[in-house]
């Protein structure tokens, strides 16, 4: 959450904050606010056969190091790599930096890219990791050609998870928008299905096509995930399992930020009505 110069909203406390769903107040079992918080980082890498196109799997390894190169203490990070309708863990979480860079040089670039079938496995996984705050982290150059679980299928999926995926997508310098006649949309990133998955998680897309901005991508994820307020309630288990929309009301002027969309999931314990006794006119 930040001002309009993009500094971090510092001090807040649960009753400056409503959060609401469908429109109605809801009551908060959870707010705490955090500066410098460790993170549980998920990196999914593309390991398909066009990130050995034009240095993108070099990219892709330059955004797990400048990643790194961030690590604060207490940060651990596991490793999983899809290609060819599979998506396997190279490196459980760990803290050591060097096992993760070995492990990253080691991938060669094969197949097709299937990051929907690959992307519903990984909130299951993120949990294995140590800390409270957790993101998934998706390496990735093209749109999906290989998954058995459609666009639609994925977007309901991620509805009911509380891990944001933060997709970083590579694109040769100077890749064109509109393929050229004869070639097929498979070789260029999809911006509405990445923009897609970070809005709904509460991530952040950010397109790369130059390797000496990867590291102000990596530092964006960085602010969001260190300096942060995690609200959170225990749904009732009243009404249907649906999906229900989050709207956040902050106190004084409007102040740009960032939130999951909603949940899907049963009634949440709504906040009662407070009536107020009017007298004298007033």
């Amino acid at each position: 959450m930040t001002d309009t110069k993009g500094r971090t909203v510092a001090g807040l406390s649960e009753k400056d904050v409503t959060l609401k769903v469908d429109g109605r107040p809801v009551v908060l079992d959870l707010f705490t606010a955090s500066d410098d918080a460790p993170v549980s980082f998920t990196i999914l890498l593309d390991g398909s056969g066009s990130m050995g196109l034009a240095g993108k799997m070099e990219g892709a390894r330059g955004a797990l190091e400048a990643l790194l190169l961030e690590k604060h203490p207490g940060d651990d990070f596991s490793l999983f790599v899809f290609s060819e309708g599979t998506v396997r863990e190279v490196v459980p979480f760990t803290g050591d930096a060097a096992r993760l860079r070995r492990a990253a040089a080691g991938v060669k670039p094969f197949g097709k890219t299937a990051f929907f079938d690959a992307l519903a496995k990984m909130p299951d996984r993120s949990l294995l990791g140590r800390n409270g705050s957790r993101a998934i982290v998706l390496l990735t150059d093209g749109v999906d050609n290989a998954s058995a679980l459609s666009e639609e299928g994925l977007g309901t999926l991620l509805e009911g998870v509380d891990v944001p995926v933060y997709p970083i997508g590579l694109r040769s310098p100077g890749a064109p928008v509109i393929p050229a006649p004869g070639d097929t949309l498979e070789h260029f990133l999809n911006l509405e299905v990445l923009g897609r998955i970070a809005r709904i998680t509460g991530g952040r897309l950010s397109i790369v096509d130059d390797p000496a901005k990867l590291p102000d991508a990596v530092r964006a994820i960085e602010r969001d995930l260190r300096s942060q307020y995690l609200l959170g309630f225990t749904p009732t288990g009243r009404g249907p399992v649906r999906y229900r929309q989050f709207f956040l009301e902050l106190p004084g002027p409007s102040k740009p930020f960032r939130m999951r969309t909603g949940y899907r999931g049963t009634e949440p314990p709504w906040r009662e009505k407070q009536t107020t006794k009017k007298g004298n006119g007033t």
